[in-house]
């Protein structure tokens, strides 16, 4: 497209042609404002707006400036806050656009703020689908620099120019159009042209309709413009600025808009002129516009206090109780239509005003409806038009009960593909009813819209049903429901306020929440927003491995829309996190640090204790609108000097991240203020007994823990990990280490480098270079593609380390390549791999590890029997602060303390090891007794007795029936105690150990199905499958490369490979006697029977430390 045919493009798009769709638009919004001018060049919005923002946003931000040096003539410029430059560039960008364009501004909000754009479709297309689609229209080869550094975005580029940009997608993107530019000068697309591109973009759904639009953009935009263009697809602007900020410029009540219909474009149109203010008539919702509901507030920690709350009267002191559903928030619009199928027009919105209208149906008869297609009957006589409140859930009509919340979307797809099926389904629960017939139910009292609902809507059975309330008056009645739905493994409850009105977007105490207390918490999960991160060590080393949390500050001017940007500092977190967890924190903020300053700290937004002195001051901290919130749970809040608030949380731990929250829906200063008064009031209270007593904890003596095969006489002391056992090697390390232990490629080049070896960035820099590589990268793809050399997994590293550690004082012997240790084995050496293990793939030369043990036991016929381990004491409480303190600070969490002043509960099994012929049905007994082992070891006391009042967590094996579940739920749920344990899988254990980190139990929480008990609906879950892996590992059949000689440093014994010849023959006998506190009977009687069979094995004197792994 050449400029003329390009001018008449954007004159065929001017406002001064009305289109159809115009005229329709200006039928349903008369008032809407029409601009006199064309819209800007796209150009104009990063040139004048975007990259003037972005500038701000990466200076230091000190202090505001004192107003007493402010000169006679008033403030200049260069004497402006921040906020007021940030307040002042979106001023001057809006004035130029009245004056330019006209009073419709919504073209530019569209692309300044897309994902406030609800008009417009999602895209459908994400980072990888972006840059497949780049890597075609550019014609670049995919496996080249530029098409690894598209297509894996997140890793580090190749060269050092492209490292910093990992995790940004548009710089990666931009840092590869540049080199190949279409125009090097502005386009001249205008931003009328782009938002038309981009409403085709979100109606094209395959590859072949997006390629020709994006590749128009690519033909018409310089790098710069295709860099914003792709940041506006992904709806990820960073721009310094947020919606609040340019709301606030725009029009004084813009935020109050938004906020109540979602609508951006009812923000543009209806708030056109500044001077005008909205109305009361115009400050409630709409039908078909997604508004902000009402939440429930946090609960307190008396019940008391809670009624006192729902505000009764003598003539009137009834309150509500309801069961809390694990589903969706959903809002549900329905407007009589004989324009549509049917006769009747629906829209779904969630919570977060996401269209679900094409998931659940837009009319009585889309045949894509999961729900909508059911409503025939659903709505009386006389109801034309109605906005339903409620909650959207899974549930399986053959269980009779709900299912978790996370196959709700699973459970939609299913039914709309086949409405007539068994499966599970989309069951809508309404609870109120806001609209009706044109009328405005919010300010009406929660009896009367009730009132309204049960006249104007019929129950559908299980697709469609009024949600059901009790009458209470008093904690006796709180206390029997909360009972109940603990027993039935349900979410909680939801007290509310019959005399109350519907409370658009607040959280108010006419509604409030009341989950049940588990030991080791306090009470309500905190929702705390990252202001700093804290480097680690050791294996969580390398990155930020505990992050600093605030409260933000409460601003007395927040109501009229400047929320305050300032957080105090509060707690440090940093135990609890997963891999994952890491790189998600790191995905959604990364580019967004800034390295802390002593001398200029960012006061603005961070106060720390101490004044000057800046106590925890962290090592980088992020502004909290770019920041994310964690959900937090903690034992307790206990007064500190060193964080701003004057308190902080006692054992902080992570639960999750809350990506559905952001910084200004995180906690306040004064919220928290609340939440901490209940605690101190009613901290004597016991919510579930009438005496307020505990049973006396009995004191049990301390037991010795003993490791199988642990000799305290055969003890070698630990000296480090160096040596001489890689002297004369050369290494090409690829990739960092995955399993068994996590290794960057960093700490892999120093091992090798302490035990003698030498290490190069190429496999042809040295002779006979040993490639190692855990993970299939472009290189070791390539390398594996040549077929020349084989690959070794950083494995036989550690295990050749280990093992000289094992052996001190003997000759120094590298191991013989094992199929386990094979990432690539070319074919004429895989024979040769082969012959160091036996036919169980025990090593002929390597001491097995407990874990290997139990993965030869299960390839072996095997007995039933039980065996049963004691329990260890725990240790001071004293000491675990201290350790704790280590944690968060970034250190590594010893293996003895992963479980300290934990109870355990494992109820009675059959304990037997699994039968190597059925692998599918694995004995829960055994997997008790390991995880059983695994706790002990980590530092938990073990108990016997299910009323032990000091119970932390009953765990139970993944595949225990639900009926048992259901059973011990009810027994723990009328124990006297107000605290009450979890209830876990050996999965948590499990990954907790392998983690290193005490997870979040609700990871693997042990969940059952319970069937319905009158009017009360159990939010039942399927179990998590899963059991102890063990002894599940599949072996590699692959071998090795014989480019170098395994050889001693000393004169070996003879033969100089077999490990077995170097030590006595009795070292090697099978001893039961051993490893009685280990093993089964049952593995007993098979090692006697099995002796002579297994070739090599040895139990070796195990030292407790932080590789030791029991199992």
């Amino acid at each position: 497209m050449d400029e003329e045919e390009a001018s008449n493009h954007e004159k065929s798009h001017s406002y001064s042609q009305p289109s159809q769709q115009d005229s329709n638009l200006d039928e349903k919004y008369p008032n809407r404002p029409h601009n006199h001018s064309q819209t800007l060049p796209f150009h104009e919005l990063f040139e004048t707006l975007f990259n003037p923002l972005s500038e701000l946003s990466k200076k230091p931000t000190g202090s505001a400036v004192p107003r007493r040096k402010v000169g006679p003539h008033g403030q200049s410029a260069a004497n402006l806050t921040p906020h007021e430059k940030r307040r002042d560039v979106i001023e001057r960008f809006i004035s130029r656009w009245r004056k330019e364009v006209g009073d419709d501004i919504y073209p530019a909000f569209r692309l300044i703020l897309p994902d406030k754009d609800r008009d417009r479709a999602m895209y459908g297309i994400k980072e990888k689908a972006i840059g497949k689609l780049l890597v075609k229209i550019m014609k670049i080869d995919k496996n080249s620099e530029d098409g690894f550094n598209l297509l894996n975005w997140k890793l580090p580029g190749q060269l050092a120019t492209s490292r910093f940009m990992a995790g940004d997608f548009a710089r990666r993107c931009y840092d590869v159009i540049s080199k190949r530019p279409m125009r090097t000068e502005v386009g001249n697309m205008s931003i009328e042209e782009v938002n038309d591109k981009l409403d085709q973009l979100s109606n094209a759904s395959k590859e072949d309709q997006q390629l020709p639009i994006l590749s128009e953009f690519y033909r018409r935009m310089n790098p710069e413009e295709m860099l914003w263009l792709i940041r506006i697809i992904l709806r990820q602007m960073k721009v310094g600025a947020t919606e609040r900020t340019l709301f606030n410029v725009w029009h004084p009540d813009a935020a109050n808009l938004y906020s109540i219909s979602s609508s951006l474009r009812r923000v543009c149109w209806e708030l056109h002129d500044p001077n005008i203010r909205l109305g009361a008539e115009n400050s409630g919702i709409s039908l078909m516009q997604c508004f902000q509901p009402q939440l429930a507030q946090f609960q307190m920690q008396s019940f008391d206090r809670m009624i006192a709350r729902m505000r009764g009267t003598e003539e009137d002191p009834v309150f509500w109780i309801e069961e809390k559903l694990d589903g969706e928030r959903m809002q549900l619009h329905m407007q009589s239509d004989s324009s549509v199928p049917g006769g009747r027009r629906f829209r779904f919105w969630s919570r977060k005003a996401k269209d679900y209208t094409y998931l659940y149906g837009k009319s009585l008869e889309d045949p894509n409806g999961a729900l909508a297609r059911h409503l025939k009957d659903a709505f009386a006589d006389g109801v034309n038009s109605l906005i339903l409140d409620g909650e959207m859930i899974a549930w399986n009509p053959e269980q009779g009960a709900p299912e978790p919340f996370g196959t709700l979307k699973t459970a939609a797809l299913a039914e709309q593909r086949n409405p007539f099926s068994n499966g599970s389904r989309p069951l809508f629960r309404v609870f109120d009813l806001l609209f009706l017939n044109g009328h405005d139910l919010t300010r009406y009292t929660l009896r009367d819209r009730r009132n309204a609902l049960q006249k104007s809507v019929k129950s559908v059975h299980r697709r469609f049903e009024v949600h059901p309330y009790e009458e209470a008056i008093d904690k006796t009645q709180i206390e029997a429901a909360l009972r109940r739905v603990v027993a039935e493994a349900s979410e909680g409850l939801v007290l509310k306020n019959p005399r109350s009105p519907y409370r658009l977007n607040e959280r108010h105490d006419d509604w409030m929440k009341v989950k049940p207390e588990y030991m080791t918490e306090f009470g309500e999960s905190l929702d705390l927003i990252v202001i700093g991160g804290y480097y680690g060590s050791g294996h969580r080393g390398g990155g930020l491995a505990s992050f600093l949390c605030g409260l933000r500050v409460d601003n007395a001017s927040s109501s009229q829309g400047n929320t305050s940007t300032k957080c105090y500092s509060f707690c440090k977190v940093g135990g609890g996190f997963t891999a994952a967890d890491y790189a998600n924190i790191r995905h959604h903020t990364d580019g967004k640090w800034m390295d802390w300053n002593p001398k200029n700290p960012p006061t603005a937004y961070i106060e720390l204790a101490g004044g000057n002195a800046q106590h925890e001051r962290p090592d980088q901290w992020i502004k909290p609108e770019d920041s994310v919130v964690l959900c937090v749970k903690a034992a307790s809040v206990s007064i500190s000097d060193q964080f701003r608030v004057g308190l902080t949380l006692r054992f902080p731990r992570f639960k999750r991240l809350r990506m559905d929250k952001d910084w200004k829906s995180a906690l306040s200063m004064q919220e928290f203020l609340d939440l901490k008064s209940n605690v101190e009031q009613e901290q004597k209270e016991k919510e579930f007994s009438v005496e307020n007593f505990r049973k006396k904890r009995v004191k049990r003596p301390k037991k010795e823990l003993t490791v199988a095969g642990y000799s305290p006489s055969a003890e070698v002391k630990y000296e480090g990990p160096s040596g001489h056992i890689f002297d004369g090697f050369n290494f090409f390390i690829l990739t960092d280490s995955v399993a068994p232990i996590k290794k960057s490629k960093a700490e892999l080049e120093q091992l090798v480098k302490l035990n003698g070896g030498k290490i190069y960035q190429t496999n042809k820099a040295a002779p006979n270079t040993v490639c190692i590589a855990d993970r299939r990268t472009v290189k070791a793809a390539s390398l594996q593609k040549n077929g020349d050399v084989s690959i070794i997994r950083p494995s036989w590293i550690l295990d050749c380390v280990r093992q000289n550690e094992i052996d001190a004082g003997l000759p120094d012997l590298l191991l013989p390549l094992e199929p386990r240790h094979m990432f690539f084995t070319t074919p004429s050496k895989e024979e040769e791999v082969l012959t160091s293990v036996d036919q169980f793939n025990d090593s002929y030369a390597r001491d097995v590890t407990r874990e290997e043990l139990v993965s030869l036991l299960d390839k072996m016929s095997a007995d039933k029997g039980s065996s049963d381990v004691p329990p260890r004491g725990e240790a001071t409480k004293k000491l675990r602060e201290v350790i704790q303190e280590r944690v968060d600070a970034g250190w590594d969490l010893p293996c003895g303390w992963l479980f300290q002043n934990l109870t355990f509960f494992f109820p009675d099994q059959t304990t037997q090891v699994p039968d190597a012929g059925n692998s599918e049905h694995p004995c829960c007994g055994y997997r008790l007794s390991l995880a059983r082992n695994t706790a002990r070891f980590a530092g938990a006391t073990v108990v016997n007795d299910c009323e032990d009042p000091s119970i932390t967590h009953v765990v139970v094996d993944p595949d225990t029936p639900s009926t048992e579940i259901a059973t011990l739920r009810k027994t723990l749920s009328a124990r006297a105690d107000q605290k009450l344990p979890h209830i876990v899988t050996t999965e948590w254990i499990k990954e907790s150990w392998e983690q290193q980190s005490l997870l979040d139990e609700d990871r693997q929480m042990a969940v059952d199905a319970v069937e319905r008990t009158g009017d009360h609906v159990t939010v039942a879950k399927d179990r998590r499958r899963g059991g102890f892996k063990g002894g599940e590992k599949t072996w590699n059949k692959q071998t090795t490369d014989g480019w170098f000689t395994l050889r001693p440093r000393a004169p070996p014994p003879s033969p100089p490979m077999s490990r077995t010849t170097r030590r006595p023959a009795e070292l090697y006998a099978i001893n039961p006697s051993t490893i009685a506190e280990k093993m089964t009977e049952d593995a007993r009687k098979l090692f006697e029977s099995e002796k002579g069979k297994v070739s090599g094995a040895s139990i070796q004197p195990e030292r407790f430390g932080k590789d030791a792994v029991p199992e």
